[in-house]
């Protein structure tokens, strides 16, 4: 039996708004410009941020599962009508509760990442534990580090399976390789990069790359001074990314093939076609809901949601009985050979 997985990426379905302009603008050699608010920062003048040249927010949304921050609403309205990119972020309590029900409750309360092409994926504060004095524990929490990786892996689960998009992490160096034990189990997920001070010195293990950086607490636009590592069609791009889907198959015997074709992007997925060939001297001779002639086999997939997945059985009828056979796919810009001998 062979299996084989591959990832097509597609144009998505649903087209970005909101947003107008090609140029490319970078704030200072760090990248474009951008702020991080909270309760803390109050009332935004976000028309004086846009001016300064700041594209995008990161704003504040919850705490554990009991905080949500009074001024979100009006703050995350805020930066998006005066044309900045913004996400919602989370900080951690993971001392309070596993990191599932937190993901949720920073779900329902802001923290949905939405295909509007302004809307960044949440994000998931984690960094020193500030209320020491109140709750006794460490700087991590009163976690071991195989529990505080297990309860991270919770909760970006969590988070990619209710919005298709993977948590940015906002994190230090120190609190990570300190409370994780340097974990490198989070590459997928884009970094945010908290380092006070002119350079964003050396990351933790899972990232070759950030994609944030907080700079300084306190900025010139207002909260804390970020700075995107890329362009601002790349910050565009990262609101509002293509239709992703993965393409699995497995040769089940001389006879027997699938295609599991499943959405794993944010975005639904329109008139996916399938086709595939026999070969090794093979004729197809079943495939349910796909045409098929001689060696030739053509499937449609009308819709597929985010988070479904469809398969797809084919069986043959070879010619000999030694020898490899098997079938070639190709979805998209994916191909894919399943051999059996």
């Amino acid at each position: 039996m062979i299996c084989r997985v591959k990832r097509l990426w597609l144009i998505a379905v649903i087209a970005a708004v909101g947003i107008s302009g090609t140029a490319e603008t970078a704030g200072a050699a760090d990248g474009v410009a951008g702020v991080d608010v909270s309760n803390w920062t109050g009332e935004v003048d976000w028309a004086a941020v846009a001016a300064g040249g700041g594209k995008f927010a990161f704003v504040m949304a919850t705490e554990g599962t009991d905080f949500r921050s009074q001024t979100f609403d009006a703050q995350f309205a805020g930066a998006a009508g005066a044309g900045l990119v913004r996400g919602a972020y989370h900080f951690a309590q993971p001392h309070e509760s596993d990191g599932t029900a937190q993901a949720e409750y920073f779900v329902q309360n802001g923290g949905r990442w939405t295909s509007d092409g302004q809307t960044l994926p949440g994000t998931l504060d984690l960094e020193d534990n500030p209320y020491k004095d109140k709750n006794g524990k460490d700087n991590c929490y009163g976690l071991s580090k195989e529990d505080m990786v297990t309860w991270i892996k919770d909760f970006t689960k969590r988070y990619r399976q209710r919005t298709g998009r993977h948590a940015i992490i906002y994190t230090t160096t120190s609190w990570w390789r300190t409370c994780t034990g340097d974990s490198t189990q989070f590459r997928a997920n884009p970094l945010w990069l908290a380092r006070w001070g002119g350079d964003p010195g050396e990351l933790p293990k899972s990232w070759s790359r950030h994609t944030f950086w907080q700079s300084a607490e306190k900025g010139s636009l207002a909260g804390g001074q970020n700075a995107f590592n890329g362009t601002e069609s790349q910050l565009k791009a990262l609101a509002n990314p293509p239709a992703e889907a993965t393409v699995s198959g497995a040769a089940k015997s001389r006879k027997a093939y699938t295609v599991t074709v499943s959405n794993t992007g944010p975005h639904p997925l329109e008139n996916i076609k399938v086709s595939g060939r026999a070969y090794g001297g093979m004729k197809v001779v079943k495939a349910s809901g796909c045409k098929f002639s001689g060696t030739a086999v053509s499937c449609t997939i009308p819709k597929l949601n985010r988070g479904q997945k469809i398969t797809f059985t084919f069986h043959t009828k070879p010619s000999k009985s030694r020898g490899t056979v098997g079938m070639r796919f190709v979805v998209g810009d994916v191909k894919l050979t399943l051999k059996a001998r």
